[in-house]
């Protein structure tokens, strides 16, 4: 699934290629995304220009002089701008036509995205209960304690609840724990305040080395410029299974928590 840095990789690629320009059509192919796009995005876009392109968590704001199209991208979606047109695959779904040519096109195999106009977008449904976000002032290791007080859930998924704090999936969870020397099985209630903020501290050590490569690139992802997240390389135990750690050569060992892979190094990590 794309996570924060590919979203806002996403979003960094596409601010100056489509921020201004007029847009003359919208051509839905396929509807049924993860939830209906709206019937009438073709007539609420169509003569517009996106103003500002934002980003809240895993979600592209693209906003307008009236309203803001709000798109996931999903478990494999991207969002491509496309200077020449191009036929489209089997997986193109929304084309974005501009009045000078080019395209911005929503590509996805699993249908698991959505694309939702709003007029205050911060409060929509799917916006408005999120927690933090991890490169920003509120994300503190004195906030980060106190939501980890009393509670029994393994720190791994209690790092990825978006209510907790937003972008931070299962790739950049196993990494950041993995600089910070926890297990992502320990409970956190029972981890100490100066662990937690050095796990802060390796939640936005991971998320902007990510930036910097383009996020990262497993499977399906490419950025606005349709080029693939080079992050991968730089994994240190995500996908590593049986590998031995960088750290200490112990071998890398999987366990699954809350139904997702969770990669770790016995010696690192307690």
């Amino acid at each position: 699934m794309p996570e924060l840095p590919e979203v806002e990789t996403t979003r960094r690629g596409l601010q100056p290629l489509i921020v201004g320009e007029p847009i003359e059509s919208v051509q839905v192919r396929e509807s049924r995304l993860r939830w209906p796009v709206p019937a009438r995005l073709a007539t609420l876009l169509a003569g517009r220009h996106f103003e500002t392109i934002g980003r809240r968590g895993k979600y592209l704001l693209l906003n307008m002089d009236q309203g803001t199209l709000l798109v996931h991208l999903g478990m494999s979606g991207s969002l491509r701008y496309l200077p020449e047109p191009q036929a489209p695959g089997p997986h193109d779904h929304i084309d974005i036509n501009f009045a000078h040519g080019g395209c911005l096109r929503f590509n996805d195999p699993r249908r698991f995205g959505s694309f939702h106009i709003s007029s205050r977008p911060l409060h929509h449904r799917l916006l408005r209960n999120l927690g933090p976000e991890p490169l920003g002032p509120d994300f503190t290791p004195e906030y980060l304690y106190a939501c980890c007080r009393h509670r029994r859930v393994a720190i791994k998924q209690h790092l990825m609840n978006g209510r907790i704090v937003v972008g931070v999936g299962n790739i950049y969870a196993n990494e950041a724990l993995h600089r910070a020397g926890i297990h992502p099985a320990r409970r956190a209630g029972r981890i100490a305040a100066r662990r937690l903020s050095r796990l802060v501290d390796a939640v936005r050590e991971v998320l902007l080395e990510a930036l910097e490569q383009g996020g990262t690139t497993l499977r399906d992802f490419v950025g606005g410029d349709g080029r693939p997240g080079n992050f991968k390389l730089s994994l240190q135990v995500y996908g590593r299974l049986g590998l031995p750690c960088e750290c200490c050569g112990e071998t890398i060992r999987l366990r699954v928590l809350g139904q997702r892979a969770s990669y770790y190094c016995a010696r690192c990590q307690r």
